[in-house]
């Protein structure tokens, strides 16, 4: 499949590109180049209409994993550039890939569309709940996952939103886990849940918990492992 993948450069983009390309053919689309050598590489800023708009010429599918920078960490301006990106930026790259006659989307969104923290006694909620997380990042994505849908409508797209929960690279994994290990999903199970998420289409919109928690303390997965047949590979509970 030939794909678009909208922020391949980044923290996300980063560690599951090696495993993408081993399946599909990508172009890169992202203000910096990525660190595998080979996949193709076009250099834009996604608020740019007429670039993205060129960069899905002949794409069959988009995979959108941009996000805001992680330098400033929720002061006003970088808050702002994450609802640049997640709002602005993932509605024009929707509406350009719909012009290009791309009709299928993944888009990396992420458990914190809820709020947070959680624990055993107050574990996150399947995809039946509908989000009400209100700290910036959460917000962005959860409006993000609203631009998805709407994309829906509007241009007859289907959309998948992966709500990861902290993926972690390669050299992470498993010794340097982050604060939130009991529900950290590995690049690899990261990757396989997109690669499943680009067969799964004409279904509108559908949103699936993605993580390494396989007992289901904090997160449930059981619509992933259902309805796109994806579990974790890499289980840490």
């Amino acid at each position: 499949m030939k794909l678009l993948v909208i922020g391949g450069s980044g923290f996300v983009g980063s560690m599951v590109l090696p495993h993408l390309a081993e399946a599909h053919e990508l172009r890169v689309f992202d203000l910096k180049p990525p660190r595998a050598d080979n996949v193709e590489y076009v250099a834009g800023d996604i608020l740019d209409f007429g670039a993205v708009s060129a960069a899905a010429e002949g794409r069959d599918a988009l995979v959108f994993m941009a996000m805001g920078p992680m330098a400033g960490w929720g002061e006003p301006a970088n808050a702002a550039l994450h609802f640049d990106v997640a709002v602005k930026g993932l509605y024009l790259a929707l509406r350009a890939a719909a012009e290009q006659g791309i009709k299928h989307t993944v888009f990396t969104s992420s458990m914190s569309v809820y709020s947070e923290p959680r624990d055993v006694d107050n574990p996150y909620p399947d995809e039946t709940v509908p989000p009400d997380c209100t700290d910036f990042y959460g917000l962005a994505k959860r409006c993000g996952e609203q631009v998805c849908a709407s994309a829906v409508a509007e241009h007859g797209m289907s959309v998948v939103a992966l709500r990861l929960c902290h993926p972690t690279a390669p050299e992470n994994w498993p010794n340097s886990l982050p604060h939130r290990a009991s529900i950290a999903t590995s690049a690899r199970d990261v990757a396989a849940a997109i690669r499943l998420g680009l067969e799964y289409r004409g279904h509108g919109f559908e949103p699936f918990a993605i993580s390494g928690d396989n007992a289901g303390h904090l997160v449930k997965t059981a619509k992933a492992r259902r309805v796109l047949g994806w579990e974790p590979l890499d289980p840490v509970s």
